[in-house]
């Protein structure tokens, strides 16, 4: 299947590979990595650049590898179990890591709906719980979500796996906090902001208009200029010992009431 089978952990494609697991490296490069058969589906359909491809056929679990494969097309290898194991960041992996090209959008690239519905995602610091806040997004159909001042990159190989791969299927952003104030603002997009200490319940809050639901770090939440311009706050109710939710859990109620809302 592949023009090459790699026995060595010294070839240098899987060095680069090894690289990619590296934020600095993957700024640097522009590449990153795509694990796991869903993942990379969902990222080719959706137009994403392929540079290499490796596989290894006794990980595969279905019979829909060899489509993709040929879907993707260019350069590929096929790698022995030993090395493909240390390709792989995953406890059971499924033959399949790409490196790919990173699609760096900008603010100006979202295209803006009659009716705007953004997440704006500020310092999150787990790609688990920002992989999780990319799966709802696209759950819904938000026309996009702005990482704001990045703890973790939206390229980590972490954040692609708890997206399964939905960070390809809308558009997400990593801009500046302040740029994307005054792009909000531009726009006429209402900041609401989650925080447990609003006094508004979040069912009471207006989401019918454009509005972008702005969440923060997993520790302090948003930060006071995300508090400060925001047009509401609102709170989740919580009724035991616990004072806040998860920020992925958060995210995902918050997002169904607009939903709820705009039925």
């Amino acid at each position: 299947m592949g023009t090459l089978i790699i026995t060595s952990l010294q070839n240098p494609k899987v060095k680069l590979a090894g690289l990619l697991k590296d934020r600095r490296d993957r700024d640097q490069l522009g590449l990153f990595l795509i694990e796991g058969y869903r993942e990379l589906k969902r990222a080719v359909d959706s137009g994403v650049q392929i540079k290499t491809l490796f596989i290894c056929p006794e990980f595969f679990l279905g019979i829909n590898e060899k489509a993709l494969i040929a879907q993707i097309g260019g350069e590929v290898f096929e790698c022995t179990t030993p090395v493909f194991q240390k390709l792989s960041y995953r406890d059971r992996p499924d033959g399949l890591v790409a490196i790919a090209h990173q699609n760096k959008l900008q603010l100006d690239n979202i295209p803006i709906s009659k009716n705007p519905f953004f997440v704006v995602a500020e310092s999150i610091e787990k790609p688990g719980n920002l992989g999780t806040i990319l799966r709802s997004c696209d759950a819904v159909k938000v026309d996009g979500v702005i990482v704001c001042d990045r703890c973790t990159d939206i390229y980590n190989p972490n954040v692609v796996r708890a997206s399964v791969g939905t960070l390809f299927t809308i558009p997400v952003v990593e801009a500046g906090g302040e740029e994307t104030l005054l792009w909000l603002k531009k726009h006429q997009i209402k900041i609401v902001a989650a925080t447990p200490a609003a006094k508004m319940d979040y069912t009471e809050a207006d989401f019918t208009g454009p509005v972008a639901i702005a969440v923060g770090t997993e520790q302090l939440g948003l930060s006071k200029r995300w508090m400060e311009a925001a047009d509401i706050q609102v709170s989740i109710p919580m009724m035991g010992v616990a004072d806040s939710l998860n920020v992925a859990s958060a995210t995902t109620i918050l997002l169904y009431e607009v939903v709820r809302q705009r039925k």
